[in-house]
């Protein structure tokens, strides 16, 4: 039997629960378990990785990135 949102509740969560939810869900899953990303996620990872090769100066370090979303606004 196939539940929807609004059987279990989450649809009454908030942004916020359902991420913590999420959270508590994925880490719930046993290590052991094998997992293949949909085809869809592999032919994005794909292009993105095209993308990044293509044109290597268009990345921005990791460093400016988190230091630029740790600033107050």
């Amino acid at each position: 039997m196939e539940r929807t949102l609004q059987q279990l509740g989450i649809d009454r969560l908030s942004a916020e629960q359902r991420l913590e939810l999420i959270g508590l869900i994925w880490d719930s899953l046993p290590a052991d378990v094998p997992f293949t990303p949909p085809d869809r996620h592999v032919r994005e990872l794909e292009r993105r990785i095209a993308d990044a090769d293509a044109n290597p100066g268009a990345a921005e370090p990791w460093e400016s990135v988190m230091s630029r979303l740790s600033r107050n606004p």
